[in-house]
């Protein structure tokens, strides 16, 4: 199944047309033809099964001939993770997570971060290709960036609050401490890991402090370790 994206569409919606550039790569490029079907989602859950009445490269209309609600992750998963240096690492991170499965992103600037500044227009893009690309339904909210004192202030939601540190300090391994169906909040540091400030402050601020295991992680990969560990936790 090829899958399109209209952030537009809600249960009662009839008809609707993609844009210009969409349009142009469902006829131009895919070749569909009046009576082709094609499937979009709202990013919402909704997954809608649309025919195509008027093929056209500009303005590429379709009629909604069913729709399909699926079921939300019964946990939410959010993560507070540095932007890397090399910024293609990051977007990786962005691609997978949103394939394995996660709710919420949250780039934060720390102590030690050596990216500062973010394209938030772009890291959104690699995100809805990567929702298109797996078949998801549910699009990741990305979060404009923030600083590290200000993410840990923000009043605490239900769930855990755990932050991933290398410091040899009292800590459990993950796997021990996530709950089946639990929201779980976690911050992932940069390359260089939190300073024993911000991780003070944390804990101060009702953080757990967690291990991802025995090896030291780029900042990447333990957000993605992060990410699995979650959704396999919680797989049924």
């Amino acid at each position: 199944m090829q899958l399109f994206y209209n952030s537009d569409l809600t249960e009662t919606t009839k008809n609707f047309s993609f844009d210009k550039e969409e349009s142009r790569h469902i006829i131009k490029v895919l070749r569909k033809r009046d009576g082709d079907i094609l499937h979009v989602t709202n990013g919402l859950g909704l997954l809608f099964e649309t025919k195509i009445t008027l093929a056209s490269d500009n303005k590429c209309t379709v009629e909604i001939i069913s729709l399909t609600k699926k079921e939300a992750l019964p946990y939410y998963l959010h993560l507070a993770v540095a932007p890397t240096k090399m910024n293609d690492r990051f977007e990786w991170f962005l691609e997978k997570a949103t394939e394995i499965g996660i709710h919420e992103i949250t780039p934060i600037l720390c102590d030690r971060s050596e990216r500062k500044v973010i394209n938030k227009d772009r890291y959104e893009k690699i995100i809805l290709s990567a929702l298109k690309q797996s078949n998801e339904v549910y699009l990741p909210k990305l979060n404009p960036a923030v600083t590290f004192k200000e993410f840990v202030a923000q009043e605490a939601k239900r769930g855990l609050r755990l932050i991933a540190h290398c410091e040899e300090t009292d800590k459990k391994t993950l796997k021990f401490v996530l709950k089946a169906n639990e929201d779980v909040t976690m911050l992932i540091g940069p390359e260089g890991d939190f300073s024993e400030k911000e991780i003070q402050l944390a804990l101060d601020n009702k953080f757990q402090a967690v291990s991802l295991g025995v090896t030291r992680l780029r900042t990447e990969t333990a957000a993605m370790v992060a990410c699995h560990s979650v959704a396999f936790f919680n797989e049924n």
